[in-house]
């Protein structure tokens, strides 16, 4: 019996995939090499805002058409897009199974199975979400925060190790949180279990992805200064930097957080990379707003900044919030933060030219270095394939686009 996997959406959800898959296995399946052509094919589903669920419905049709065909057998829908939409099932006929996020963890039966490619895996630390952010609708699909136990993320760990993987990269909606319910059964927070993961054997690297502003606590700092396994990168998505707004996204709490963070971080890790994420166009901001978030953006001075315009979801209590500024304005506003971030990058990249740095060898002719964290943030693009699943000394020799162009140093 062969199974196909598409997997869409986030590093957490395609952890989620890696684990069914290492079940099927385990069970006596083999991984299709074209999922186009299988017994069942699987499609694991993304739902958090409109463009997801847009592709997300193409590749259920997608799906359904190959079935038609006979070129699939049946078609299994998972993920986030079931779970948030469970009466949806009836607009594809031909699926299967329809079935949402997973409800608890699970060990993954083949150890060391990745589809990250050989040099670095996702280590998911955590489920849910603690925050109510009045946008998201992760918590309606995702649930509460619910913490992974320590000996099976330990395990999983040492067997991405032991089969070659280089760069761990700890995930979770906010790993910063890792712990919070478990209290009682000895000391266990997301300072601990990166201690834990300093103590395996084996050449590679810790990178701790997503935190929330003020939940970064000056023990992670610690960490993140002192590891020799740490990254010196934090990737800290503030989504805004004016009171107003961040109260009306109930994020009120984390103001002075939110405002001295990229000071913070950087006073107490030197040389450390900042990544983060802001939105434009959320009800009740106004051009005056707008401008003092811009000021922001240049003052900060981020490595790397992603920024969508705010669109309603629905059931989330921002939906029904008055004085949202009209798409194309959104739109706009966030053009104008990207032209702002691409002069900041331009100067941060044309500093590294010439210079000598450690990058991990991800794919033939693509490596990455400490600031660039998979799929997010660009690569280096290589002159020669280098050895992949190995670090190698590249030297920057250019700038192409957001990504770098270096060769090896032998």
């Amino acid at each position: 019996m062969t199974v196909g996997l598409v997997s869409l959406g986030c590093a957490k959800n395609a952890a989620d995939l890696e684990v069914r898959a290492g079940r099927l296995i385990s069970e006596g399946w083999t991984l299709a090499s074209d999922p186009d052509r299988c017994d069942t094919l699987v499609v694991n589903t993304c739902a958090f805002i409109e463009s997801a669920r847009e592709e997300a419905e193409r590749e259920i049709r997608r799906a359904v058409s190959l079935k038609r065909k006979g070129q699939v057998g049946r078609v299994v829908v998972t993920g986030c897009y079931p779970e948030r939409y469970p009466e949806r099932a009836s607009r594809f006929p031909g699926v299967d199974v329809w079935e949402g996020v997973p409800k608890k963890f699970d060990c993954q039966r083949v150890p060391g199975l990745r589809f990250s490619g050989k040099a670095f895996a996702y280590l998911k630390v955590a489920e849910g979400c603690a925050h109510r952010c009045s946008y998201c609708a992760i918590p309606g699909i995702r649930g509460k925060y619910r913490s992974r136990p320590l000996r099976a993320i330990l395990k999983e760990a040492r067997d991405f190790v032991r089969t070659g993987v280089k760069e761990l990269n700890v995930i979770a909606q906010d790993p910063m949180l890792y712990g919070v319910d478990l209290r009682g059964k000895g000391k266990v927070d997301i300072v601990s279990l990166l201690r834990a993961i300093d103590r395996i054997r084996g050449d590679f690297r810790v990178r701790v992805l997503y935190s929330y502003p003020s939940e970064i606590t000056d023990g992670f700092l610690e960490w993140l200064r002192t590891s020799p396994r740490a990254v010196k990168y934090v990737d800290v998505p503030l989504q805004h930097t004016d009171p107003s707004i961040l109260k009306a996204m109930a994020r009120g709490g984390a103001v002075k957080a939110t405002r001295e963070a990229a000071a913070r971080i950087r006073a107490a890790v030197p040389g450390v990379t900042l990544r983060t994420t802001v939105m434009t166009g959320f009800p009740g901001e106004t051009a005056e707003i707008f401008a003092r978030l811009l000021a922001d953006v240049k003052r900060m001075q981020f490595d790397h900044l992603g920024v969508f315009a705010y669109s309603p979801e629905e059931g989330t209590p921002a939906a029904k919030m008055p004085g949202r500024p009209p798409m194309k304005v959104a739109e706009a506003r966030a053009l104008k933060v990207m032209s702002a971030q691409k002069a900041i990058w331009g100067r941060k990249a044309k500093a590294m030219v010439g210079h000598v740095m450690s990058a991990l060898v991800v794919a033939p002719g693509v490596a990455r270095l400490e600031s660039q964290a998979p799929d997010v943030d660009g690569v280096v693009r290589l002159d020669c394939d280098g050895c992949v699943g190995e670090f190698s000394s590249v030297r920057i020799v250019g700038v192409s686009g957001y990504d770098l162009v270096g060769e090896l140093v032998i």
